[in-house]
């Protein structure tokens, strides 16, 4: 991508501004058409949300919508429409043993009213703040139980695919462990055993980080220095010896090409996750036989590596993705890197959702760093400003999509192509539209001089 020119938080309030106004009035009526029986909204068809009922990783996003606009706008209706749906019908996720993504569903619902409260917007309840935080114990250790040892130490929480399936997704979820830590949680096993929510973050930040992510260190044919950051969506053990037989992909293109929303996640997971163990106390980690310093060295290893892939090798000029780096019919775009991403184009989609996503990535590591951080920041500055406007942000109230352009699952065909088109183009994602927010209210924060993280309040 090219960064231009230079640009500021405050700059991009209005923008900020206007994407909330937009987006609480598409919230708003979107909870009041949708019924539970039909599912969990995911993505849309013609602008109208459906869901798709295999999982429902997105029912908290949906309500997760509402709270974060609340935020901005303080419209009672939006904190009514979180609040009540969070309490009715996000129980489940809670102890939801199946899937790998509880860092999805109830940190943007029970984790998002806990720092409202803690941040004094919402009144203090000393009930409901048990409740909230009840909820995040108990879905960090459920997550952590999801778990394949690995020779030497090693090990990772497995995707929804099974005890064998390492998802890079997955970075961005084991967060709700770090949560559950710092609530003085454990997980507790067989004859009582404690095990540590902050050693199995740790461990599976670790092998995600030696079996997702290339650093051109010769791992095999394709690890060449030149694509140093890359990832790859899946990676695949025997579950019986833990040996590691190759890696893959569900949403992606290939195994040897980058699909660009786990490269997001994975540039986001890791920025995060170096913010918030730079928090923690030494002690925190001498309990568990790890070292700080080395623990916040990976984390900043692979968030430098993933984010250079992303400004250098894995975008458009404008900071704008397609899908997936080396989808089979990108060359017919040409020199697609050179120019910015058109979404209308008849070969291969764009991919908003892991851009806004990586937005965010990008402006946390480059706060993170400090001055050594101005090009992550201003990178992250471009790539927020893209997709601020149209025809990225959607303004027509006949659409319920906030943010276009979005992309679930190409090889399956699960996206919707509308009429005259060859390629799916013009629908949102409720992970796409979530965090869409998220970005915003990072902006809207910073804009103000201040900060806001999973795991702290202001």
């Amino acid at each position: 991508m090219k960064v231009e020119r230079q640009r500021t938080p405050q700059e991009l309030a209005p923008a900020v501004t206007r994407l909330f106004e937009l987006a609480s009035d598409k919230t708003k009526r979107i909870a009041a058409r949708w019924q539970v029986s039909m599912g969990a909204p995911v993505v849309t068809r013609a602008g109208e949300y459906a869901g798709r009922n295999w999982t429902q990783w997105t029912q908290g996003f949906a309500y997760g919508n509402a709270i974060l606009c609340y935020d901005i706008t303080r419209d009672a209706k939006l904190l009514q429409i979180g609040r009540d749906n969070t309490l009715q019908h996000m129980a489940e996720h809670i102890t939801h043993i199946g899937v790998h993504d509880h860092g999805f569903n109830n940190l943007s619902t029970y984790g998002q009213l806990r720092r409202l409260m803690q941040e004094g917007i919402i009144p203090q309840n000393e009930w409901e703040m048990n409740f909230y935080e009840l909820a995040l114990k108990s879905s960090g250790a459920v997550q952590a139980a999801r778990w394949t040892d690995l020779p030497d130490g090693e090990g990772f929480i497995h995707s929804f695919n099974g005890s064998h399936s390492l998802f890079i997704d997955t970075m961005r979820t084991i967060r709700i462990c770090g949560v559950a830590h710092t609530l003085g949680h454990t997980l507790l096993g067989e004859q009582d055993r404690s095990i540590s929510l902050l050693e199995r973050l740790l461990t599976h930040a670790k092998t995600s980080s030696r079996f997702n992510i290339y650093y051109g260190e010769g791992r095999d044919s394709y690890d060449t220095p030149e694509l140093r950051g890359r990832t790859v969506h899946e990676a695949v053990f025997n579950p019986k010896s833990g040996t590691f037989r190759c890696p893959s992909t569900q949403q992606g293109y290939s195994a040897f090409t980058t699909w660009t929303r786990g490269l997001a996640w994975a540039m986001l997971g890791y920025t995060e996750e170096l913010e918030f163990l730079a928090t923690l106390p030494e002690s925190d980690f001498t309990a568990i036989g790890e070292s700080k310093a080395d623990a916040l060295a990976l984390m900043k290893k692979a968030a430098r590596a993933t984010c250079d892939f992303y400004i250098h090798q894995g975008t458009a000029s404008d900071g704008i993705c397609y899908w997936d780096t080396g989808a089979v019919q990108m060359h017919k775009l040409g020199d697609w890197m050179s120019r910015p991403a058109d979404p209308f184009n008849d070969y291969e989609p764009v991919d908003s959702s892991a851009s806004a996503i990586a937005a965010q990535g990008l402006l946390r590591l480059g706060r993170a760093l400090g001055k050594g951080g101005e090009t992550y920041f201003q990178a992250g500055l471009a790539v927020a400003d893209a997709l601020l406007q149209e025809p990225y942000l959607s303004t027509s109230p006949a659409h319920e999509g906030i943010l276009l352009h979005s992309i679930y699952h190409r090889p399956n065909g699960w996206d919707y192509t509308p009429p005259g088109a060859k390629i799916p183009q013009g629908e949102s994602s409720m992970w796409g539209d979530y965090h869409m927010l998220e970005l915003g209210l990072l902006l809207h924060r910073l804009g103000q001089g201040k900060y806001y993280t999973f795991f702290d309040a202001e």
